[in-house]
């Protein structure tokens, strides 16, 4: 079962040097701007934590991980100031997850879509089940993937974005994503998931804190520039929101 609370909720949990972060929405564990940036300080907190080696992100329930940002909020953006505000959320996060000095470590039990699929390009390890199928479908609502592109491409590279991006309306199989570097591994059933998640990240916080933060940042080298990158992304992904194409798309999602 997940969450019932309109703005989803984030719960985190300490075991030792493992830290536990789950979050959920009723809406398919969909992000709210409000969650979204709920989450990216909890992320910041345990960052500076000495006592946490290794963050494990995961997500309510068993059916959907996270279907992106929230379409019903998306509705409700008006102006550019709005536009802007709604699509730096994800730009936001993956800052955060990026300059966490501790290994973000991804637990997916479903599908994921659009900001979802950022998420989990934005973690340094993911763990997923048979079920975890991906797919960007913002060009199909007269947006595109501007913000999480640099996340995506980084792991699936500029071919594995494109043919995700430019197939917008097409899901992508777990083991797709585990060939194209998304996923490092994926398991048969749920069971099996949370049981080798269990140890994998167990086995992980045991290890030097230090040597663990030094290898997260050797991970992410080159990425700097990202701080800009994505904020500018998001203006411009904020004024793809407010042309008239996607208003009329947009206009004929909320008649259905």
């Amino acid at each position: 079962m997940g969450t019932s609370r309109k703005e989803g909720s984030l719960y985190t949990k300490i075991s030792g040097k493992l830290a536990i972060v789950e979050f959920g929405h009723p809406a398919s564990n969909s992000f709210t701007s409000e969650l979204l940036s709920r989450l990216a300080s909890e992320i910041q907190s345990l960052g500076e934590n000495r006592e946490v080696a290794v963050i494990l992100l995961q997500s309510e329930g068993d059916r959907a991980f996270c279907a992106g940002a929230s379409f019903d909020e998306l509705l409700q953006v008006s102006n550019h100031e709005e536009s802007q505000a709604f699509f730096s959320g994800f730009a936001i996060l993956i800052n955060k997850m990026r300059l966490c000095p501790k290994p973000i470590i991804g637990k997916v039990q479903g599908k994921a879509v659009g900001g979802g699929v950022g998420l989990i390009a934005a973690c340094d390890y993911v763990l997923a089940a048979e079920a975890a199928a991906i797919r960007l479908s913002e060009l199909s609502i007269g947006i595109a993937p501007l913000v999480i592109a640099p996340a995506v491409a980084r792991k699936a590279g500029a071919s594995g974005l494109s043919e995700l991006a430019l197939s917008p309306k097409e899901w992508k199989s777990a083991y797709w994503a585990l060939e194209k570097g998304l996923y490092s591994k994926v398991y048969e059933s749920r069971k099996d998931l949370d049981k080798e998640t269990e140890f994998y990240t167990q086995n992980l916080a045991s290890y030097s804190s230090e040597a663990l933060s030094l290898m997260k940042k050797a991970l992410w080298a080159g990425t700097d520039h990202w701080e800009e990158l994505l904020t500018s992304r998001a203006a411009l992904t904020g004024k793809l929101a407010l042309s008239e194409e996607t208003r009329r798309t947009l206009d004929d999602f909320k008649k259905k």
